[in-house]
């Protein structure tokens, strides 16, 4: 029998909803840009009816962005999206407190987090809500009788857009969907600064290790990747990036750090923490070329950046040496630190982004709910942009809330930018 058969959740453990709801109300703290569009979406409803399923990480922070939507008068089912993500006494609050449909349980096999994806679409929803494209993949591989039926949905990072595009650019995709990852009040805060952190966060509470004076080679140079470089490199560690793209590996150099292959980082790196969205980043020839002691950590979405196969066909045993550190001895001697089985450490070993910074991107995430719903029928299938105004929206909300102004253009300025005639 299958979950949405037998209850309207599936949870870990509903004692710890107390618990939860202490830390969603910390979190809350720290969201005065999402309390705001909750407090108006409460009066206006401008969800009222729509049923909208979620597959997004089950954090304090999504917590709020559900309770907003709930306010907001859409019927909601969220699961993880990804299985070592999911905070339990979250889940349990959700479900205990606010009467959520939820499916999450931290540390779930495969089979548990497709049949959760497969419960929360048993409510035939009319908006998606995606971190990752697992349920909008799951919708057009499995259940496109639901396609009809489904206004359009939201995209929360590059992994899942760079999914969404290639559906596109094949014909696949088949309803429209806004790409909140690539809001300026999204990609340039919560990628930089949110990533930044808590990636740094998670490898220390892993592992406790020491960051000054270690070679760390960052494979990948978008925000998430610059964001994490300066970070360490704050701690005192000497960064070392890997990147396929010219114009970032300029970057990388004129923000001052050293640029080389994998082949040849993989050497002399002690930490390795891939950030790109790929495959196979550190694949097997990188693995045999490390050093005894290595630590190896993924803050992309997936866990296919590590060639993890390749690592456990090198070793002949592993074993759990600390809570989400695995040591694989290889057939030589030499020790490799998994972190997290190659998922994402900042979510499996801490608390993922911190609530601040995940503000303006669940406010991102509501805004365009809100603008779908009263632009159902407008945008085409394919991949749309969040709307200049609710991005800039948002910022202004962001610095409102924390007591910051900034200055205007006076009519005079607006007249000159906008005509050609002026000059030397």
């Amino acid at each position: 029998m299958t979950v949405q058969e037998t209850a309207p959740f599936d949870i870990a453990n509903p004692g710890l909803a107390r618990e939860g709801l202490n830390r969603i109300e910390w979190a809350a703290r720290e969201m005065p840009v999402l309390r705001l569009i909750r407090e108006r979406f409460k009066k206006e409803q401008p969800l009222k009816g729509r049923r909208l399923s979620a597959c997004l990480h089950v954090t304090t922070e999504t917590a709020n962005l559900m309770l907003a939507l709930k306010d907001g008068g859409a019927d909601l089912a969220l699961c993880a999206s990804n299985p070592l993500s999911t905070q339990d006494d979250v889940a349990a609050a959700l479900v205990h407190f606010f009467d959520l449909k939820v499916y999450a349980i931290r540390g779930e096999d495969n089979d548990t987090y497709y049949r959760h994806i497969d419960a929360c679409l048993a409510q035939s929803p009319q908006i998606t809500m995606d971190d990752g494209a697992d349920l909008v993949a799951r919708v057009h591989r499995d259940r496109t009788d639901l396609i009809p039926g489904i206004i359009g949905g939201m995209e929360e990072t590059t992994t899942g857009v760079i999914r969404l595009r290639a559906m596109a650019a094949d014909g696949a995709l088949k309803y429209p969907i806004i790409a909140v990852n690539e809001a300026d009040t999204k990609h340039l805060f919560d990628n930089r600064y949110g990533t930044g952190q808590s990636t740094l966060d998670g490898i220390t509470r892993a592992t406790n290790v020491l960051w000054a004076g270690k070679n760390v080679v960052i494979a990948g140079y978008g925000w998430c990747g610059k964001g994490f470089a300066s970070r360490v490199r704050g701690m005192g560690a000497q960064v070392i990036v890997t990147e396929v793209q010219p114009v970032r590996a300029i970057e990388a150099v004129m923000d001052g750090f050293r640029v080389m292959p994998m082949a040849e980082a993989a050497q002399i790196g002690d930490i390795f923490v891939t950030l790109t969205g790929d495959i196979n980043v550190l694949d097997r020839h990188h693995l045999e070329a490390m050093h005894d002691g290595a630590i190896v950590a993924n803050s992309g979405h997936f866990n296919d950046e590590i060639n993890i196969t390749a690592l456990e066909s090198m070793s002949e045993s592993h074993r759990r040496v600390r809570e989400n550190v695995e040591e694989y001895l290889l057939m030589d001697g030499r020790r490799v630190f998994l972190l997290a089985e190659g998922r994402l450490i900042n979510l499996a070993a801490a608390e993922g982004h911190p609530a601040a910074v995940m503000d303006m991107s669940f406010a991102n995430q509501a805004l365009s709910t809100e603008y779908m719903v009263q632009h159902r029928g407008d945008l085409p299938p394919g991949v749309s942009s969040v709307p200049e105004d609710i991005d800039q929206e948002v910022a202004r909300l962001k610095l409102r809330s924390m007591g910051m102004s900034i200055d205007t253009l006076s009519d005079e300025q607006v007249r000159y930018l906008s005509s050609w005639e002026s000059g030397t």
